[in-house]
């Protein structure tokens, strides 16, 4: 079973202000020992006042690049693009943004997963972070439990798939690319957050299940080979 340590918080103002103080450290640690940070970043809603929190931290954003580990395959300037929602918070800060994708273009979801892959193998690898987060129905990123063979299963070469999330999410319902559990797992540090009682008791059984978890999630840690730290807040 992995090892993970959990941080517990009454609510997200403080979970927001832990992360970023800690994240923050791991990007002083990174500069100083590699003279640059690369963190592979959530999107999701859920997890923007966390990133506003930490893209408000005082560090040399000139050295950072931060990329999303999930993106939709939407037209440029998309609300739904989580690209968009990275550059807004910390492109302001300083910090270089990378695509995953090229929005102009017209992508078929494989085209997509190919394009993807490729701008990913111009990172240095692994990555200094790992940022995940978690939905009702155990997904991350965008491995989804009806859909998620694809991105587990990809050969470890492969960093990036395009998939077809299933179920389709009501709020974004668009094909998408994500890390695969190759890239995912290859970080030098990996965080999750989450917050309230339901998730918490399914990270938990996902974590307990191990490579027989039927969430993604769980399929994902159970192959994290560094110690992972899990972020969580009451509300």
């Amino acid at each position: 079973m992995i090892e993970v340590e959990w941080w517990e918080f009454d609510d997200v103002e403080t979970l927001a202000s832990e992360v970023a103080g800690d994240v923050g450290f791991i990007i002083e640690r990174a500069i100083e020992q590699n003279g640059k940070a690369e963190l592979a970043l959530p999107g999701g809603a859920a997890t923007l006042p966390l990133l506003e929190a930490l893209a408000a931290r005082e560090c040399d954003w000139s050295k950072v690049r931060v990329f999303p580990i999930e993106e939709r395959i939407v037209e440029a300037g998309s609300a739904l693009s989580n690209f968009a929602s990275l550059q807004r918070i910390f492109g302001a800060a300083g910090a270089t943004v990378t695509p995953l994708l090229d929005h102009d273009q017209q992508w078929s979801t494989q085209e997509a997963g190919r394009s993807a892959d490729a701008r990913l193998a111009g990172l240095s690898w692994p990555v200094d972070l790992v940022w995940l987060d978690m939905a009702a129905d155990g997904s991350t990123a965008a491995i989804f439990p009806g859909s998620m063979e694809s991105a587990l299963d990809a050969p470890r070469e492969r960093r990036a798939v395009g998939v077809t999330p299933d179920p389709m999410p009501e709020d974004a319902p668009v094909d998408r690319v994500t890390l695969t559990r190759a890239a995912l797992t290859s970080a030098h540090t990996m965080i999750v957050t989450l917050s309230g009682a339901e998730s918490r008791a399914l990270l938990e059984r996902a974590i307990e299940d191990g490579p027989l978890s039927r969430t993604p999630i769980g399929r994902v840690l159970a192959d994290v080979e560094v110690p992972v730290d899990v972020y969580w807040s009451a509300k």
